[in-house]
Formats: structure tokens, C-alpha cells, sequence
């Protein structure tokens, strides 16, 4: 009797993915082009964050969104409505990430030429996007207050790749049973090397801070 023959499908998925994500980060390095890979879950403070963030930064870098989610245009209408950044919205087809396939053909319909920075708002959850590499220069993951100090034991994937964890909405801190030091010790117990910029979106309190720590690794990786 023949032997059979067993395919691991998800093997070569994400093998297939990481040699696609490797080529566009060299092509992004090539160009001299930093692409910015954005996770959270929903209602985390993303869109917000990330217009913030632009208004920012537009007066020294040319800036353009790619903007992900299952269906509809709202994130990618406002961005471009806030801050007049180029942005394009793509549509999933019901798949809960972002590959490096389709951030590459998202990147290629926004006309990125001339761009120096490239946000990528992944779609809006903390499991599905933590598994493919998008081709992303660095990943930020967004955690906001009501959303708890434990996340990080949840969701371990998720803060392992991140480069940055930032977390948003400290303003409303005296309202909600967070402990900060629980947090980063969770945080820690999952990503010893990351950093951790806490930030008001709505306020503005740590923007600055966030906005350097993207401009900084933005000029370490033009080098």
C-alpha cells in the first residue's frame, strides 16, 4: 500500500507568508520606506490614536494609511477628513487579518511612491492579526484602560511581537480596576524588550512621547 501523504496545511500557509513578508520588508528597506503595522481589538482607540499621531508628524515625513477591516470605508474616510493623509481602505472578504499579501497590494493601490511612513491598521482584534507577518518594519499593539490589565496572559501572542505596546486611555485610569504595575508585569512576563508608552488619545498626554518613539525608529531603519 502507498504511503500516505500528509500536508500541513498551516505549515506551509505561514511559511509561504513569511518568505512573502521578507521579500516586502526588503523592498520597503529598499525604497527607504517604513511601514508601521498597528494592532488592537476594537474600540481600543486606534483611528483615533493613529490621526493623533499623523497631525503630528505630517510636517516632517509624507504619510500614507492603509486601513483594514471586514467591510465598510469609515476608518479610512476619517483619517483622510482629520488629517489629509492619503489612505486607502481594504476589505478582508471576511478574514479576521491582514497577510503580506494584502498588505502588499494595499500599499501598491495607495500609490505609495514618495511616502516615507506607512501606517497599517490591521483589522481590529488580538488574535488572528498577531499570527501573520504583514512585512511590517515594527508592530504596535494599542491596549486600552477598560479593556483590563490582564491582556497580556490572555492574548500572549499578541504583546510577544510587539515592538511597542501602547496604552491608551490612561486618562480614565481612577475609573476602572487596572493596576498599572500588574499590567507590566504581565507585560513583561510575555515581552522583556518592547516598549511601553502610555498615552491619552483624547488628551493628547504622551503623544509626543509615542510620536518620537516612531519618528526614532523610523530614521534607525532608513540607515
Amino acid at each position: 500500500m502507498e504511503e500516505l501523504k500528509i500536508i500541513e496545511l498551516k505549515e506551509s500557509v505561514f511559511a509561504d507568508n513569511d518568505a512573502e513578508a521578507e521579500k516586502l520588508r526588503g523592498d520597503l528597506k529598499a525604497r527607504g520606506q517604513f511601514l508601521l503595522n498597528l494592532m488592537s481589538s476594537p474600540g481600543s482607540g486606534k483611528t483615533t490614536t493613529l490621526a493623533k499621531l499623523i497631525e503630528s508628524l505630517k510636517g516632517r515625513y509624507k504619510i500614507g494609511v492603509v486601513e483594514a477591516d471586514i467591510d465598510g470605508a469609515v476608518d479610512a474616510d476619517e483619517i483622510q477628513r482629520e488629517t489629509g493623509a492619503r489612505a486607502i481602505q481594504l476589505h478582508t472578504g471576511g478574514m479576521c487579518h491582514l497577510d503580506a499579501g494584502m498588505t502588499r497590494q494595499g500599499i501598491e493601490s495607495l500609490d505609495a511612491d514618495g511616502l516615507d511612513l506607512i501606517f497599517l491598521e490591521n483589522v481590529g482584534n488580538l488574535v488572528c492579526p498577531a499570527e501573520f507577518d504583514t512585512g511590517a518594519s515594527k508592530c504596535a499593539v494599542i491596549l486600552s484602560v477598560p479593556e483590563g490589565d490582564d491582556k497580556p496572559l490572555k492574548y500572549p501572542l499578541m504583546f510577544e511581537k510587539a515592538d511597542v505596546v501602547i496604552l491608551n486611555k490612561i486618562d480614565v485610569l481612577p475609573y476602572f480596576d487596572f493596576s498599572m504595575d500588574t499590567f507590566t508585569t504581565y507585560l513583561r512576563a510575555r515581552n522583556s524588550h518592547c516598549d511601553l508608552i502610555p498615552i491619552s488619545a483624547k488628551t493628547g498626554e504622551g503623544m509626543d512621547k509615542l510620536a518620537s518613539w516612531v519618528a526614532d525608529e523610523m530614521e534607525a531603519w532608513r540607515k
